[in-house]
């Protein structure tokens, strides 16, 4: 009977980010498995080492920071954004003001640091404060981002993360109402560029925040890495923005992940397991 790896070897091979063909692999008994196993570690271990004397001696950043950096200069130098910073803590109040009580899907994936206060979930609800303060101070068009860290309960899996950094960017009264679906499409193609990334779909979504027919999604390998939406919307009296807007989120881990075609979006987490991709115990 053919012997596959074992549990823990599977995991092993995992970590070290072999690929999927590999460690499916199948053998005629125990002796050739374990020999299998122990040559592939090997390879593998030197393939991480590899990687990290690389970041040492190459960039010194990580692939994740490379690309936030790639999406700060287009947005900087070429689209005209300012960038802000704005508080990781988050009111109820404003939770709230972005319909998520305690009856929405989300609410349930919040992290609450006591009755009135929890670690952002999203980066909206502040830029919309921010959009409000500053059209009254520069008017129009209002052109701003933040990237930053964001917490939410998700399901574990290969594609998702308690911590996640995004990078938000929206403008207000820059565009016509009726032109915001195609402003969308122009802003994800220059931004794909801006990644040199020009394998991508631009597919129409509905949106747990957002709803349905105002959103643009970006796909790599069938994942979401990106998403747009636009206004007027029901949310925007809520915040008292009565312009038309864009925005868009892009999930730098996600983009990470893809760009490296790693398995694990994990690799390119937070973390105190991996650096740039590679696992350090090893």
């Amino acid at each position: 009977m053919a012997k596959e790896f074992s549990v823990a070897q599977k995991q092993r091979l995992t970590e070290l980010n072999a690929d999927e063909a590999s460690v499916a692999r199948r053998f005629d008994d125990v002796k050739e498995r374990d020999r299998a196993f122990r040559s592939m570690e090997k390879e593998l271990i030197e393939a991480n080492k590899d990687a990290l004397f690389a970041l040492r001696d190459g960039s010194r950043r990580p692939i994740q920071l490379e690309i936030e950096t790639k999406l700060v200069k287009w947005l900087t130098e070429e689209a005209g954004f300012t960038q802000v910073v704005t508080p990781i803590m988050l009111s109820r109040e404003m939770l709230a003001k972005m319909t998520i009580s305690e009856d929405h899907p989300l609410f349930e994936q919040v992290f609450w640091l006591d009755q009135k206060k929890c670690l952002r979930p999203m980066l909206a609800p502040n830029l919309y404060d921010e959009m409000r303060s500053l059209q009254k101070i520069w008017g129009n068009p209002v052109r701003i981002f933040e990237v930053g860290p964001c917490f939410r309960k998700e399901s574990q899996g290969a594609r998702h993360l308690n911590e996640f950094t995004m990078l938000n960017c929206v403008e207000l009264g820059g565009v016509k109402d009726g032109e915001q679906m195609a402003k969308l499409k122009e802003m994800a193609v220059s931004a794909m560029a801006a990644l040199g990334i020009d394998d991508y779909e631009l597919v129409g979504d509905d949106s747990v925040v957002y709803g349905s027919e105002q959103t643009l999604d970006v796909l790599i390998d069938g994942m979401e890495v990106a998403s747009g939406a636009y206004g007027p919307h029901f949310l925007d009296d809520q915040w008292g923005i009565f312009d038309p807007w864009i925005g868009f989120g892009f999930g730098i881990e996600r983009l990470a992940m893809t760009t490296k075609k790693y398995r694990n979006i994990k690799r390119v987490g937070r973390s105190l397991q991996y650096l740039n991709g590679a696992r350090l115990n090893i």
